[in-house]
């Protein structure tokens, strides 16, 4: 598996983040629902890392800068045909080595608080990461 900066040129990661978008979208409130689009990730404050073994795209995820000492987890998503084979483990650990390369003091993530999240949560959790307060502006609807 090779991990690389995603240019978000190729139609694979296209498809991938619409597909994220879409499913996100279904489970969540608009309120609610802090879903990047395509133009958003380009923003010169998000750095994308994508997931191959050869010409595939196994899974996606980005790194948002809050500020000098925090970034947020962004867009993870791995591809279906790639479930429960650590490749979402393998690209937040990626993304952790990349915030603390950067200096970065705290590395935060939001996810949904719904039934729909649990395995997310529980991802997350056996990685290290905590509940916290709402951040970086998002309103806490529940």
């Amino acid at each position: 598996m090779l991990i690389k900066l995603d240019d978000l040129s190729n139609p694979a990661t296209h498809s991938l983040l619409a597909y994220h978008i879409t499913d996100l979208q279904s489970k969540t409130p608009s309120e609610s629902c802090y879903v990047l689009d395509l133009t958003a990730l380009q923003h010169p404050s998000i750095s994308v890392y994508s997931a191959w073994e050869g010409d595939e795209l196994l899974g996606c995820g980005a790194l948002k800068e809050l500020s000098p000492t925090t970034g947020e987890i962004k867009s993870m998503r791995t591809a279906t045909a790639h479930l429960r084979r650590g490749v979402g483990r393998a690209i937040v650990q990626h993304i952790i080595s990349e915030a603390k390369g950067r200096g970065y003091v705290s590395l935060q993530l939001e996810t949904g608080t719904s039934e729909g999240f649990r395995r997310a949560r529980e991802f997350y959790g056996g990685l290290g990461f905590v509940g916290c307060e709402v951040f970086g502006g998002e309103v806490d609807l529940v």
